[in-house]
């Protein structure tokens, strides 16, 4: 498949966010597929996601690798690090340079475990609809340099179209409230997590690449991630994904 130009990826990108009003709505893997982009399109190492709940309490939603996800809920524990600054105030953190004095200062935990797992320095972008915010985006680079106005005009515009996406499907489902649409993500996530475990064993691979493994195959086959991953943990997921892999 010939690779795509920048305008398709970007047009490939928004499409994808605005796919929301299906009855089989799947939360955590739609806010997988925008840390995605996020690293596709733009000049950073990883992404990850947090929710807020109604009482105003972040959970860990969606990452773009497994160190991200360890980082995002070691800051969830810590109450510190720029999505709980980014919700908190309701506003962008801009570009923080991690191995700095300041930033260790900021974040004493969050700052120094980021650097140790290869990030340099990270922005914040609120998923938000006009007044309200309903959790953030993290963008975290390896390398020297923040980000440029362009990249972080887009950054916003990508949280934004998340942001519309879920709170239209909100809008449209009668029968969940908010509280038990976040509930059915949380309950998604712990599937999630407990088929990336079993897959890894069962193909002989890290966590990571089987994450990745069940996602392609969610995609090929357009099957929500939660589908996948409760067929991995019930045995009736297709042999090809559970192929053993040798090392």
């Amino acid at each position: 498949m010939p690779e795509l130009s920048r305008e398709e990826q970007l047009a490939t990108a928004f499409v994808d966010l605005a796919d929301t009003l299906v009855q089989d709505f799947d939360v955590i893997g739609f806010l997988h597929t925008l840390a995605d982009h996020c690293v596709e399109l733009l000049d950073v190492a990883a992404a990850g996601v947090l929710l807020a709940t109604p009482t105003g309490q972040l959970v860990d939603a969606a990452a773009s690798d497994e160190r991200t996800r360890t980082l995002e809920l070691a800051s969830i524990e810590w109450d510190e690090g720029p999505c709980r600054d980014c919700f908190r105030f309701q506003k962008p953190v801009p570009d923080v340079q991690l191995a700095t004095t300041t930033a260790e200062m900021r974040w004493p935990r969050f700052a120094p475990r980021a650097v140790k797992f290869g990030f340099t320095s990270v922005v914040a972008a609120p998923l938000r609809l006009h007044d309200q915010v309903i959790g953030a985006l993290n963008l975290f680079r390896d390398q020297p340099g923040p980000l440029n106005a362009a990249q972080l005009r887009l950054a916003q515009a990508l949280a934004d179209t998340a942001t519309i996406g879920v709170l239209q499907q909100r809008a449209v489902s009668e029968q969940m409230t908010v509280t038990a649409q976040l509930q059915a993500a949380l309950d998604s996530r712990v599937i999630i997590e407990q088929a990336k475990g079993y897959l890894a064993n069962r193909r002989n691979t890290d966590v990571e690449e089987a994450f990745t493994v069940m996602r392609g195959y969610a995609r090929s086959h357009q099957t929500r991630l939660t589908e996948i991953a409760r067929q991995v943990l019930q045995g009736t997921a297709d042999a090809s994904l559970l192929e053993r892999r040798d090392r």
